[in-house]
Formats: structure tokens, sequence, C-alpha cells
């Protein structure tokens, strides 16, 4: 199975952090699938890293080397991506997140998310 993270799962993923839900793990950890982040999750973590809220404990550079080191696999947003965003609904307003869902509809993948507004998007995003 094609997996593609969403920005918290993948940081919680790569800190092994307790709030990583252990489905999620689960699917993570298991071999037979491949794992993938998107390019849109390195810019979304340099832009809060950048503003210094506190939300966001690595740079975008860090990031995407703890991504690689875990042998996740990066996911580049392209035109096709960027134009499935306009045929979304308006369950969700932020632009990182509707990327993610574009991106995992046009592939297809299966968008992993701790967000509880994404699965309205339907198959192709789990909560976890």
């Amino acid at each position: 199975m094609r997996l593609l993270l969403d920005t918290q799962i993948a940081l919680w993923a790569v800190t092994d952090s307790p709030r990583l839900s252990d489905a999620a793990r689960h699917l993570i950890l298991t071999p037979a699938n491949d794992i993938y982040f998107s390019a849109a999750t390195v810019w979304e973590i340099s832009i809060k890293h950048a503003l210094s809220r506190g939300d966001m404990p690595v740079s975008g550079s860090e990031a995407a080397s703890l991504f690689a080191e875990a042998g996740y696999l990066e996911l580049p947003v392209n035109a096709i991506h960027a134009a499935a965003t306009e045929e979304l609904p308006s369950h969700h307003a932020d632009p990182f997140d509707r990327i993610l869902v574009a991106q995992a509809r046009s592939e297809p993948m299966l968008l992993l998310t701790h967000d509880g507004l994404l699965p309205k998007y339907g198959e192709c995003v789990r909560f976890v």
C-alpha cells in the first residue's frame, strides 16, 4: 500500500512521539507499505518553524533529512496535484491539507492523518 503522511503524522513518526497512534505506527512500520511525505509538508514545516510559534520543533531542512533517514519517499507537488485542489469540496480551508488530499486522490494513495476534518474527503483519507 502507498501511504502519504500528513505533517503531524510524519513528524510524530520520525520523532517516535507517543502521540502517534498504534494504528498509524503499525501501518508505517509494515514492510510492504511504501511511505511518502509531500514536498508540501516540508514547505508547511518551514513556514511554521520560521514563524517561531512553538508548534514546529524542527526546521524544514531538518524534517526533510529525518524523513529521508527514515526511508520515506518524497512526493513532489506537480501541476496535476495543484489543479486537483479546485475539485475538492470546501470541508477544509488549510491549503497544505488540501494539497495533501489532492495528491492522495491523484496518485492514488492513502493519506494518514490525525485531523478529524480530512476523512470527509472519502476513501483516500484515513484517520489514525
